[in-house]
């Protein structure tokens, strides 16, 4: 009985996923159509890959104005078809070194991004604070080569991606919380 409650509630939750890309394909089908974002699973769950030209100026970490309908779409298939379901928000950057913006170097250019994307949809979208992380990655996850300028286009970039449940609740079991509301991680 347990393990058929299980399977029934995976069963739900990748119905729910699928749902919500096909929401997501039709509602951004212009900036698909654009390549200019992205759609899909992989292994970690649903992953909606925008390029980094599209949210930010470059070298920046504000969030262009430009940037606000994409991620109100986004937000608000997270908000009404995903609203239990952890996200995390993962910025990329191409491995040029940093010459002028100012960051130290592209792991704290990444999580700069990440982290504009998380508060934007945290405080401007209403998305909950406790189901959303963002995560720099500096060039560490290319998903082309760089050798090429294309190349290098497509490595900068924020993804969203939307996790499955047993994701947080293994993260949430492997930690303690701590009295200014972090967490601890233990092994």
């Amino acid at each position: 009985e347990q393990f058929r409650t299980l399977a029934q509630l995976k069963a739900d939750e990748a119905d729910r996923l699928r749902e919500a890309k096909a929401l997501l394909d039709q509602r951004l089908s212009s900036e698909i159509a654009g390549r200019e974002i992205s759609v899909g699973f992989d292994e970690r769950g649903l992953v909606v890959r925008v390029l980094d030209q599209v949210l930010f100026d470059s070298g920046k970490a504000q969030l262009r104005k430009e940037a606000d309908s994409i991620l109100d779409t986004v937000a608000r298939v997270l908000n009404q078809q995903l609203e239990d379901q952890p996200v995390g928000v993962e910025g990329h950057t191409d491995n040029e070194p940093i010459k002028r913006s100012g960051w130290k170097d592209n792991w704290e250019l990444s999580l700069a991004r990440a982290r504009s994307v998380l508060t934007y949809l945290v405080k401007e979208q209403g998305v909950g604070p406790d189901r959303i992380s963002a995560t720099g990655y500096g060039e560490y996850r290319p998903i082309a080569p760089n050798e090429t300028p294309d190349g290098r286009r497509l490595n900068r970039r924020v993804e969203i991606v939307v996790l499955p449940r047993a994701a947080a609740t293994a993260q949430a079991s492997s930690s303690e919380r701590l009295p200014d509301g972090s967490r601890t991680f233990t092994k």
